[in-house]
């Protein structure tokens, strides 16, 4: 008995350091291949848009799913057709940013919903026009205009008088993230939008969509007619491809440069690259790409298959 019990208390400790062993080698086992796999290329992981600073090599930037950049390129969208400055978008994807991830979430305190919340009870429109973007970024817009001098107040205080929030502050820590989208999602800085591939699940895209898409956000003069501005085609071994004009006078904020109209809609393009099956974006002879390496924007290979600047010329998949 007095042997068993000295050499017990050993035969655990082995016990012990045996179970912590075989549990190392199977994290170190996970790990050698977690990182095989994102070496070999299946370790992308789920698609991710950026948006950095137009000036900034390593600096600012915001990380967000194509969801919520889809949401925000929509926002921006929807405000500039309107004739709403970019001080107007910066304070609507603050707002969004706070209210709801940029998330278009069927759920909230009490009957909220959508992007920016909205209580249908509280006149903000039914439940089903709230969950539509396009439709709760209007609202918001159009009750931001009867701010008087909204553009020229803090940015906390334009979103409350909008909202009633509970928690006016809250906005403020959104502002310099905000700023750096609208600077995007405007055109304002150019090729500073991108987006990793989706997984290609074989699904072509549908032309159809992506136009309707358009002509919903940015309004019909988009696509004017169904002449060479609006078809679709199918050229050098690429998907349809739709080549939108690029016109200030389409752009009710005071038309602008056409450069940055153009970045615009090529920057809206590739927000919704996962959602539309977008696989190719390019303007000003540069190109977006999914899946190419770094999902930058580069000088165009092909100037012949690349858009100039007088048109964005979206690519879809097929």
């Amino acid at each position: 008995m007095g042997c068993v019990s000295e050499q017990t208390p050993r035969v655990r400790r082995r016990g012990r350091l045996f179970r912590i062993a075989a549990a190392g080698v199977v994290l170190l086992a996970l790990a050698g291949y977690l990182v095989v796999q994102y070496v070999s290329g299946g370790g992308r992981g789920a698609p991710r848009c950026t948006v950095r600073a137009a000036d900034s090599g390593g600096g600012a930037a915001y990380e967000f799913s194509p969801a919520q950049a889809a949401n925000a390129a929509t926002i921006s969208a929807v405000g500039t057709t309107r004739g709403m400055p970019e001080r107007a978008v910066t304070i609507a994807l603050a707002t969004a940013l706070q209210e709801s991830g940029l998330r278009n979430l069927d759920h909230g305190d009490r009957d909220s919903l959508g992007l920016f919340q909205q209580r249908p009870s509280q006149g903000w429109g039914t439940p089903k026009q709230i969950m539509d973007p396009v439709y709760s970024a209007g609202i918001f817009y159009d009750r931001l205009a009867e701010v008087p001098g909204y553009s020229r107040l803090p940015l906390t205080v334009a979103a409350q008088r909008v909202q009633l929030s509970g928690f006016p502050q809250a906005y403020a820590k959104h502002e310099p993230d905000a700023a750096l989208l609208s600077g995007a999602l405007t055109g304002r800085s150019a090729a500073t939008l991108t987006c990793t591939a989706a997984p290609d699940d074989g699904t072509p895209g549908d032309p159809a969509k992506v136009r309707a898409e358009l002509v919903r956000t940015f309004g019909p003069g988009t696509l004017p007619g169904t002449g060479k501005a609006g078809a679709s085609a199918t050229s050098g071994g690429k998907g349809p491809t739709i080549s939108v004009p690029v016109r200030t006078s389409d752009r009710a904020a005071g038309g602008g440069a056409p450069e940055q109209r153009g970045w615009e809609l090529a920057h809206w393009a590739v927000a919704h690259s996962a959602a539309l099956r977008i696989e190719r974006v390019s303007f000003a002879d540069r190109e977006w790409a999914a899946g190419d390496a770094g999902d930058e924007w580069r000088e165009a290979a092909d100037s012949a298959q690349t858009a100039g600047s007088d048109e964005v010329r979206i690519v879809i998949a097929h």
